[in-house]
């Protein structure tokens, strides 16, 4: 039986790379990331993957491919998966962001 509700306080939290720490609830080929990037994030590849989110709080860049995109708290976002829409999180000095990200698995 899939989860109804999802109890982020139980979920522990991972620290996947520098700068980000994250929790994450998966099934059937989709999750859930409670996500926190801080200003020590640094995204070397590009990208490709599709994310639908919303911005929890705190604000961050999104540099697809040479144009910068602003996001701060209430704002949602979404990113078609491929290349034409490749992408890198930039977070400026002294800033974070916490976001939730819905994404397809693949």
């Amino acid at each position: 039986m899939i989860d109804q509700l999802i109890r982020f306080e139980e979920i522990p939290w991972e620290r996947p790379a520098n700068g980000v720490t994250q929790k994450i609830y998966a099934t059937d080929g989709q999750r859930l990331r409670l996500i926190r990037f801080g200003d020590d994030f640094v995204e070397k590849k590009w990208c490709m993957a599709g994310h639908i989110g919303f911005v929890l709080s705190g604000e961050m860049s999104i540099d697809f491919d040479g144009a910068i995109q602003h996001y701060r708290q209430g704002d949602g976002l979404w990113i078609v998966a491929g290349e034409t829409s490749r992408h890198k999180v930039r977070i400026d000095q002294g800033k974070q962001v916490e976001l939730i990200l819905f994404e397809t698995m693949t």
